[in-house]
């Protein structure tokens, strides 16, 4: 049976290096946080961007209708 010096300092190591990855998770993540923070995603395109899809709105179609077409296009 191992003393009982030997179970805390191998208790400690354990401690010490879960504490570590802990901390290298944190601030890997708050690292990453802070890089897509100002990621500007729905500006509008610079040069000669192109619309792709224009939505035909149609007043006069019901509820119905418009479910049946999401299922159809998936859009």
């Amino acid at each position: 049976m191992k003393s009982w010096v030997e179970l805390v300092y191998n208790s400690c190591k354990v401690f010490i290096l879960f504490t570590g990855c802990t901390l290298l998770f944190y601030f890997g993540m708050v690292w990453v946080s802070g890089e897509y923070q100002d990621y500007k995603r729905y500006d509008e395109p610079s040069g000669s961007a192109v619309k792709v899809m224009q939505m035909n709105v149609y007043e006069d179609q019901t509820w119905i209708e418009r479910l049946f077409m999401f299922y159809q296009n998936g859009e």
